[in-house]
């Protein structure tokens, strides 16, 4: 039987790991480390998703993906993206280990030398599946974020309304219990997100801190921990800001499905590995919390999502979209989610890409847009989206006519200036005044 998955697109949380703080208003990320557990919990994905996707017994074998399954795995067939940013070296460590248990070690993977040997890779045949990484200017894909003005504006808007106000006052009996546990760290629903994965990380890793911590502390600093993070980085408007994690991270998701569905591109597998936050926005950007309301918050370590792209029935051959959730090791296997409020599983692809390429952010132009980042030497109030929140034409013009007057008005004194020291000290000083002062100018243009 012809398979009917044509690729999939794996997005990955990182296995545990350390500690990891984040400053509550810009989300600045501190270093972390990864653990062995973290490890194992990515291992144990990525050979899920062998068995899944890559075993020729499996009613979901990817098509033209090998059957053997000792059979090494063409390269580019494969694109491995990791996070490089915050919890980046963990995050990183990850993906070696997910793509461990995916592509484990073969002894078919070797190649014969001029002079007629054989050599086969380390450790009975590694296979080195190349994992790319933002290097310079930032991680604009997986962390747009960071040094971005809107968003750091949204963050204080959700701060300042009054649910989180009243969330506030309903969290003081939780953060007065747990004060005592927390060894100076600010207590406060600003800074949830590091009372929770301090108390998590204590309770997997300390012992005494285990033994001693009151139950169900945990799991209000979860709750509220949910309730912060699904106000910061998901929005109604697909296209706000508060929805930045998922736009971004949407535009290699609809590339990759439109390079699969093209029968000439060799791409089958497009994975992923990244923090929490573009989960919380996809959850909600694709509308599966209105299903599975579970999905209102962080996904556990070593989650994914699948995006998987499969063939329609004749006569059509029409191409759909569907979406599977793994939450960590708490789930054995995959649950389908149902996206946008449709009753069936699959969504067709050209569906898919239309509710949500208008608000997809694709390159640092648009990212620059959406964050009000600008080159101009004034605060201006650019729009979240370049689609749905648009700039204001007047304002524009207004501040534009405002800087021509301005360097009008600086035109005209210089010149009034020149011309009184002109008459004052003769025409050759004038001369030699002004050249002076040309080649001054000359020197500040670029």
């Amino acid at each position: 039987m012809v398979s009917k998955v044509l690729g999939v697109l794996i997005l990955a949380r990182n296995g545990d790991r350390r500690e990891y703080h984040q400053d509550p208003y810009t989300y600045a990320p501190s270093l972390t480390e990864s653990t062995s557990l973290g490890a194992v919990e990515s291992f144990q994905l990525g050979s899920y998703l062998r068995s899944t996707y890559l075993d020729s017994s499996s009613p979901l074998h990817i098509r033209d993906m090998p059957l053997d399954p000792s059979h090494p795995i063409p390269p580019n067939q494969v694109h491995v993206h990791a996070k490089s940013g915050g919890e980046g070296a963990a995050i990183f460590d990850s993906s070696i280990a997910l793509l461990q248990g995916m592509f484990p070690p073969t002894p078919l993977n070797r190649l014969s030398l001029a002079n007629g040997s054989t050599i086969a890779s380390p450790l009975g045949g590694y296979q080195y599946v190349p994992v790319q990484m933002a290097t310079e200017g930032g991680d604009l894909i997986f962390e747009p974020w960071i040094d971005c003005k809107a968003f750091k504006k949204h963050v204080t808007e959700v701060y300042a309304s009054e649910e989180f106000k009243e969330t506030t006052k309903d969290a003081q009996p939780f953060f007065g219990a747990v004060h005592d546990y927390m060894f100076g760290r600010s207590t406060t629903l600003e800074n949830i997100w590091n009372v929770f994965d301090y108390m998590n990380t204590q309770l997997i890793y300390n012992q005494t801190f285990a033994f001693r911590l009151p139950p169900t502390l945990i799991e209000q600093a979860r709750g509220f921990a949910n309730y912060k993070e699904n106000a910061v980085f998901s929005a109604k408007d697909l296209g706000s800001i508060g929805n930045l994690a998922g736009r971004t991270i949407l535009s290699p998701i609809i590339k990759s499905l439109e390079r699969i569905a093209f029968d000439d591109d060799p791409l089958r597998v497009l994975l992923m590995e990244t923090s929490y936050q573009p989960f919380v926005s996809l959850f909600h950007m694709l509308d599966m919390v209105s299903g599975k309301s579970e999905l209102s918050g962080i996904p556990n370590y070593a989650s994914a999502l699948s995006f998987e792209l499969l063939r329609g029935p004749a006569p059509e051959l029409r191409d759909f979209v569907r979406v599977k959730f793994k939450n960590g090791t708490h789930d054995a296997e995959f649950q389908t989610v149902h996206l946008f409020g449709h009753p069936e599983a699959m969504v067709p692809v050209t569906e898919f890409i239309y509710r949500l390429e208008h608000n997809v952010i694709a390159d640092e132009k648009q990212w620059s847009s959406a964050c009000s980042t600008s080159w101009f030497p004034f605060p201006l109030e650019i729009g979240a989206s370049i689609t749905s929140e648009n700039t204001s034409m007047s304002a524009l013009c207004a501040i534009a006519s405002l800087f021509a007057f301005g360097m009008c008005a600086i035109s005209a004194f210089m010149k009034y200036s020149l011309s009184k020291r002109a008459k004052r000290y003769g025409a050759l000083k004038e001369i030699e005044y002004y050249d002076s002062f040309s080649n001054e100018k000359s020197r500040m243009l670029p």
